[in-house]
């Protein structure tokens, strides 16, 4: 239900991978930003990196949906 209505939005298997892609590069950034960063704020940094990190299974997962969809 949920891919239907995502299909219809105009959502398509290769916006899913590009952005789970990007979502990989993002997290790689915040990670590289978090050790720029001084000691106080470095594990927050790190949380939010490792927040992110999780991102690209699910839209991948999404992609992966919306191609058996398609």
């Amino acid at each position: 239900m949920v891919v239907r209505l995502l299909h219809r939005a105009g959502l398509r298997s290769t916006h899913a991978q590009v952005t789970s892609l990007a979502t990989i590069a993002l997290c790689v950034g915040l990670w590289v930003r978090a050790k720029t960063v001084d000691q106080t704020q470095r594990g927050n940094a790190e949380r939010r990196a490792l927040f992110v990190g999780l991102w690209p299974p699910m839209i991948w997962l999404i992609g992966d949906a919306l191609k058996d969809h398609e």
